[in-house]
């Protein structure tokens, strides 16, 4: 393993070179192909006051400038035919093209409600996602899906983001069909979605193994099918006290499309170089999309957009790396089979000039098959008469995720007001194929249905915002409340999936063992949330912002947490910003109270697992207690620089520090001296459950964005070099009297490892994008950092800096028709091999960030009418 890693690495550091060379040359050489245009103009009011502070951009750029106190602007743009967009807060943005004019004056008129947009981490509208006191990035989908071959959400935030991760697992029971995500390595569930501003209902699955996640539940992004949102915006900052629960590490905003009279049509398709398989394939996995949209104009101002889509993703497998069989655990090794079926929808219909009524949501339905360990043909729980060769059995989903928003904004004496209630469900049913049941002999059946869990959530939500133009130099008050239910269930499966026949051999479908009526659970809770938020411009140069949030849980009680925000423009060129904040996350239902028996497997070995929950016989038995909030400290400082026209720089310091952090706790044997008598009554071996076990985690960070655009020759080149860093320290252990001295089992070393891969030391993204007439080129390399995990035999297996190349072409035939074809990693790099049997996973990778497939070819088609 180590002369592979020296194999390996040394030739990615030596390409970091040539790669660190080639942007100095881009942002201090390259000028002297610039052939730029400057425009000069005025920017004022309907009744020609000058606004001072508007800001003038260079649309599709980075390249911007303000007005100065007479409303006066001066920009240096790439050429003649430029798009220029205006903003100023409380008022409607213009764009503009150029058309050849060296001057150009611009009116802007006062935004109604129906008209302003609000960016996450801001109630004042307008207020654009640069001047915010907390760094935001806004993602333009149309944009990023034709440079990219990642067809789903989760995938294409992996690597247009760098501070958001997502790892796709293998042999981690659900964990295979929704994808874990996080934002700057903290957990899944302490990052809070919504849709076009309304929280997002989470998936009802709880994380239990897998590399990323453990023990998390997490909302289902790959849901939302990429074809219907606009663009997603991403909120670097806690933000618990402006939007409520599980808003520790950020807030991810997805604002659905809005377009009419216009019909877009999407084809994508795309495999994988095959590799380490058992057969001789050259590709596998065979990735493809179709997605429409289209939308409908409702009386003058309202409309109707709707959007299909299918996605198909056929399985992968790694499985052939070791050269002994002795050494092999699984004969499947990769990527679940999916296919993913989706509509939603977006509508605004204008009632009279001040009031909407809006309404948005969709439904997805997932059908999925992963393979888990395999069993031989001289297993224990293999029966040779049914099975000759052993078998592999096959874990099935069916996964229905739908969500109804409906509300009515409008203005009502000066106020903006936005009434509207929010249902979303989703439900997670298993079954399990080429299997069966060994206490039940050779009679057994071979495909079970396992049972599942479904969770609903619904929330009522007052906004009221006013801007006072007047005050200061602007002021805008928010408050508002919102009233949330959730309810948990799990269901059974059928008998033949969890009993057991005969106490002489395993129960229970092999690779997943079905539900049973003992595990079926029906919870609920609710909560109430009211908030205060202050922003002001206390100055041209300062801005202010400053908010609060009550909140009252039936199962735990009540909290309040606040955050202070500011924003100090230096120069033009200039500002600093930063926040402090409190936050809390409440466990979810299912952390409270999941609880079932399943198989796991140590050193290739079966061991039956029953995880508890926070009631059971076992948890009050060792004096566990109840599951209470994570609570955080967040606080960040940064800069935003642009030193030139066309060159912005961002760095944005963060450190978080969550209390009381609720986990999975490690196994407790049935030969432990407190648990073991109480497991040997229940027939299981080991046993598990959750709670508050680490005292606190501390996050320190560091984001990194560089963007250069610049004429080059008779084309654009737009350069980015985005970095995320970051420190994860892991507190004491929180035990109880009856296992004091067991924390190395309570929360071990592998547990440990897992949180801390949660946090990779560090993605870097470099990317050069060069568009010239129809063509257009994108090259990109992204570096990984270096990922720790402890195996079964407690060592560490080290997966070392990897660095992927990624290469896009597109070509416009048309305005209406255009081609991209590219690869991802085409240097088919893998991370370093492990051994198979003490993997997590089973195979000679666990998920990590960069993935265990290789190189990915894949074609695009995109046509619009």
């Amino acid at each position: 393993m180590n002369i592979a890693y020296l194999t390996n690495v040394t030739p990615h550091y030596t390409l970091m070179k040539p790669l660190y060379s080639t942007l100095l040359l881009l942002f201090f050489s390259c000028y002297c192909y610039a052939q730029s245009v400057k425009v000069t103009g005025k920017v004022s009011d309907e009744k020609g006051e000058p606004l001072i502070g508007a800001s003038v951009l260079e649309k599709g750029t980075n390249n911007g400038t303000v007005t100065d106190g007479n409303g006066m602007y001066s920009l240096t743009v790439g050429y003649s035919n430029a798009t220029l967009v205006v903003t100023y807060v409380g008022y409607n943005k213009i764009e503009r093209d150029m058309n050849g004019g060296a001057n150009l004056d611009f009116a802007l008129s006062d935004a109604t409600v129906l008209s302003q947009v609000t960016v996450v981490g801001s109630r004042n509208l307008n207020r654009s996602s640069t001047d915010t006191p907390a760094p935001v990035d806004v993602i333009d989908i149309r944009e990023v899906t034709t440079k990219q071959g990642q067809l789903d959400v989760n995938q294409l935030l992996q690597f247009a983001a760098p501070s958001f991760n997502s790892n796709r697992q293998t042999g981690s029971d659900g964990a295979d069909h929704v994808d874990p995500a996080s934002l700057r390595g903290l957990g899944p569930d302490q990052t809070l979605v919504l849709i076009n501003g309304k929280r997002r209902h989470q998936s009802s699955l709880v994380n239990l193994f897998g590399s990323r996640g453990r023990g998390n539940t997490g909302t289902d992004l790959n849901a939302i099918p990429a074809a219907a949102i606009e663009r997603i915006e991403i909120l670097r900052d806690g933000a618990a006290a402006q939007y409520g629960s599980d808003a520790i590490a950020g807030v991810i905003n997805i604002v659905l499309k809005e377009s009419t009279d216009q019909l877009l049509v999407n084809a994508n398709a795309g495999v994988f170089k095959a590799k380490y398989r058992f057969d001789d394939k050259s590709f596998d996995g065979l990735n493809y999309n179709v997605n429409l949209n289209y939308g409908w104009k409702i009386a003058k101002k309202g409309f109707l957009n709707v959007t299909a889509d299918y996605n198909s993703r056929n399985h992968t497998n790694r499985a052939n790396t070791v050269d002994s069989l002795s050494d092999l655990a699984r004969r499947q090794y990769g990527d679940p089979e999916i296919r993913n079926a989706a509509v939603y929808y977006n509508a605004k219909i204008p009632i009279g000039n001040n009031f909407q009524v809006y309404s948005f949501g969709g439904f997805n339905e997932r059908h999925g098959d992963a393979y888990a360990w395999t069993r031989f043909a001289d297993d224990d729980r293999n029966i040779p008469s049914i099975y000759p060769n052993g078998f592999d059995p096959l874990i099935t989903s069916k996964i229905k995720d739908r969500s109804v928003a409906a509300g009515i904004r409008g203005v009502w004496k000066s106020w903006d007001v936005d009434l509207s209630n929010t249902y979303g469900f989703n439900k997670f049913h298993f079954g399990v194929e080429n299997s069966l049941n060994t206490s039940f002999g050779e009679l057994s059946q071979t495909k079970f249905d396992a049972g599942g869990f479904q969770l609903g959530q619904n929330v009522t939500n007052l906004n009221v915002s006013r801007y006072y133009k007047t005050v200061m130099q602007g002021l805008n008050v928010a408050f508002g409340g919102e009233f949330r239910t959730e309810r948990y269930k799990i269901f059974a499966g059928e008998r033949a999936s969890y009993y057991n026949y005969n106490s002489e051999f395993p129960g229970g479908s092999q690779g997943f063992p079905g539900y049973s009526p003992a595990d079926v659970t029906n919870r609920s809770r609710s909560n109430v949330g009211a908030y205060v938020d202050l922003e002001a411009d206390v100055t041209k140069q300062f801005l202010i912002d400053l908010a609060g949030r009550f909140e009252h849980y039936s199962d735990f009680g009540s909290t309040v947490n606040g955050k202070l925000g500011m924003r100090y423009k230096i120069t033009d060129a200039l500002a600093l910003r930063g926040s402090v904040s409190t936050g809390f996350r409440a466990p979810s239902l299912a952390q409270k109270y999941f609880n079932s028996t399943f198989t796991n497997f140590v050193n290739g070995q079966p061991v039956e697992v029953l995880l508890a929950n926070n009631n059971s016989a076992v948890t009050r038995a060792l004096g566990i207690p109840q599951l209470k909030q994570e609570t955080s400290r967040n606080a960040s400082l940064g800069i935003t620089f642009t030193p030139t026209s066309g060159i912005s720089v961002t760095v944005d310091g963060y450190y978080v520090k969550v209390k009381d952090r609720v986990v999975l706790t490690g196994q407790f044997s049935d030969d432990d001296e407190d648990i073991g008598a109480l497991l040997k009554e229940l027939r299981v071996g080991k046993a598990q459950f959750f709670t508050n076990a680490l005292e606190y985690t501390t996050t320190k960070g560091l984001d990194v964005i560089i963007a250069h655009n610049m004429p080059l020759s008779v084309g654009r080149l737009s350069t980015t070099l985005a970095a995320n860093f970051n420190w994860m320290e892991l507190g004491p252990v929180n035990t109880v009297p009856k296992l004091a001295g067991k924390e190395d089992i309570y929360f071990d070393e592998r547990e440990r490892r897992f949180v801390l891969a949660s946090a990779p030391p560090s993605k870097i993204n470099l990317t050069f994008d060069y568009s010239v007439s129809k063509f257009s080129a994108m090259l990109r390399f992204i570096r990984f950092g270096e990922i720790k995990l402890a195996n079964w035999d407690y060592m560490l297996d080290t997966y070392s800096p990897k660095i992927q190349t990624d290469l896009t072409l597109n070509y416009k035939f048309t305005k209406n028709v255009s081609l991209s074809i590219g690869g991802s990693n085409i240097l088919n790099v893998y991370p370093d091999m492990s051994l198979p049997a003490l993997t997590e996973s089973g195979g000679a990778w666990d998920p990590v960030q960069m993935g265990n497939n290789g190189a990915f070819f894949f074609t695009r088609l995109g046509l619009r009418f």
